[in-house]
């Protein structure tokens, strides 16, 4: 069965994608739940000028990503947390909180998935923090202080 993907679906697709599913996954998953649509002619002719104008979004928005890219290498954001006395924290920080707090600090908005972590953070301390987008990346410090 062809459909229209309406928001991205992992393994399957992105927004506004056409694809051939299975029609039982079609009609018992994706349609129910609000992520696809049948193929008809006329849906088809609505999602090419709804994909269109998202492919503008996208492209303005990877410039505007480019641009503060550069202006990340400047910045140095504060985070605080409860550590024990080995100043180690007890919860870690992962790329989301991390993407609110540079947003809050900066008005940077950066997506949590183009932070590059390996694991959490879970040390007080300075740390470099790297954005990656496509081929090009920014550092940027974050300082962690221990709240008792």
């Amino acid at each position: 069965m062809k459909i229209i993907l309406l928001k991205d679906v992992a393994k399957l697709g992105r927004k506004y994608d056409l694809k051939d599913v299975a029609s039982g996954h079609a009609l018992n998953l994706l349609i129910p739940q609000g992520l696809a649509i049948a193929a008809t002619p006329e849906a088809k002719k609505r999602i090419e000028v709804l994909k269109a104008s998202l492919e503008g979004e996208r492209k303005v928005q990877a410039d505007l990503l480019n641009m503060n890219l550069k202006s990340l290498e400047d910045v140095m954001i504060t985070v605080s947390g409860k550590a024990n006395e080995k100043g180690h924290l007890f919860a870690g920080l992962h790329a989301e909180a991390i993407a609110t707090e540079l947003f809050k600090q900066t008005q940077i908005q950066v997506e949590p998935s183009m932070i590059v972590l390996d694991q959490p953070i879970k040390e007080v301390g300075e740390h470099l923090v790297e954005v990656k987008l496509n081929d090009k990346s920014a550092k940027f410090k974050l300082v962690i202080e221990a709240v008792k």
